[in-house]
């Protein structure tokens, strides 16, 4: 049987770029692995590396690329595939990160986030894909990672405490036409083409996960960023920009957004910690506090009156000596590796 590093090598030989040179672009959270290759004329396209073995599937992010550039979205194309062995090659998109390019300028905030929110107004007014839903028992069924890892196991609130409350809020906003969510939709996952045009500028990434969903819920991925400070004024700007160009109520809508909100935000917490606690990858611990403030916003809705009382005495607060107290758990060989 062939190792991994073979059965790549035979795959980039296949695909005519055997002698290309490899630089890293980026991992993530995931077991995914990304290359850079360059040839030899100084074309360049990406790797992707998703190991089978590792509960990865490309399969995914072939269908979901080919349903979002059939709607005049920037998805990479599909240069080649290995479905069996997770390989893909890909077009490269290039480096021209929304987070960086905020970074370094923050008075481009305003544009990149408006042309972000006009990639979702056009992906909800598309035919949708068929998807599993992200209803009612998901929304709520997701949350069990904050009770399984970043809540205290001595904790008297359990999980199903919190869903008998919640559960009747995802009912809410649970619709009948619900439209595509790519679910990881931020600004380390979005890209500035400049020479394309109108919402073909905004490349994406990462969406092998979407779901079919609320509207509001990649809005909320976008604006509360767990990785980034968004400002308030351009959280609220987006909003309106979003409800002034659908039919939406905004009322109805904002109030979607804090539920979906409070338990994208739930979820994680949960995933951070564990992504410390389970898979030493300390560095996570840090973005907590950020996550926690969303988390505190979302609940003073009125929407979410019975969902505060129940949760914010049990929900500790991200103070140094609890993060402290977190990464002091982290597997050791992990966290230093």
């Amino acid at each position: 049987m062939k190792d991994r590093a073979q059965l790549l090598s035979d795959f980039l030989t296949q695909s005519g770029w055997a002698s290309a040179a490899r630089t890293v672009v980026a991992g993530d959270a995931s077991n995914r692995r990304y290359d850079r290759l360059t040839n030899a004329s100084g074309h360049t396209a990406i790797l992707m590396d998703a190991p089978p073995e590792k509960g990865e599937d490309v399969g995914p992010f072939i269908r979901v690329a080919q349903y979002l550039r059939k709607q005049g979205l920037s998805a990479p194309e599909i240069h080649h595939a290995d479905q069996t062995n997770g390989f893909l090659v890909i077009e490269d998109l290039g480096d021209a990160l929304f987070a960086r390019m905020m970074q370094d300028d923050p008075a481009l905030q305003s544009r990149l986030y408006s042309a972000a929110t006009d990639v979702l107004v056009a992906l909800h007014q598309a035919p949708p894909l068929d998807l599993p839903r992200c209803d009612a028992d998901w929304l709520t069924d997701m949350t069990d990672l904050f009770f399984d890892w970043y809540l205290p196991s001595e904790t008297p609130l359990k999980h199903a405490d919190f869903a008998a409350v919640f559960r009747p809020l995802a009912q809410s906003v649970d619709l009948d036409s619900p439209v595509v969510i790519l679910r990881d939709y931020h600004a380390e996952n979005l890209l500035w083409l400049p020479d394309r045009t109108g919402v073909s500028r905004v490349g994406l990434l990462d969406f092998q996960d979407a779901l079919l969903g609320h509207p509001a819920y990649d809005l909320v991925s976008v604006l509360q960023d767990a990785r980034r400070d968004v400002p308030k004024k351009i959280e609220a700007d987006m909003i309106t920009r979003y409800v002034d160009t659908t039919d939406w109520n905004a009322d109805a809508f904002t109030r979607a957004y804090a539920i979906l909100g409070t338990q994208r935000n739930l979820r994680i917490l949960g995933i951070f910690a564990r992504l410390c606690l389970r898979d030493g990858k300390a560095h996570y611990v840090d973005l907590i506090p950020r996550v926690w403030a969303h988390l505190m916003r979302n609940l003073s809705h009125p929407a979410l009156g019975d969902i505060t009382v129940l949760i914010k005495p049990h929900i500790p607060e991200p103070t140094d000596a609890f993060l402290k107290s977190l990464k002091a758990r982290c597997p050791t060989a992990l966290a230093h590796s």
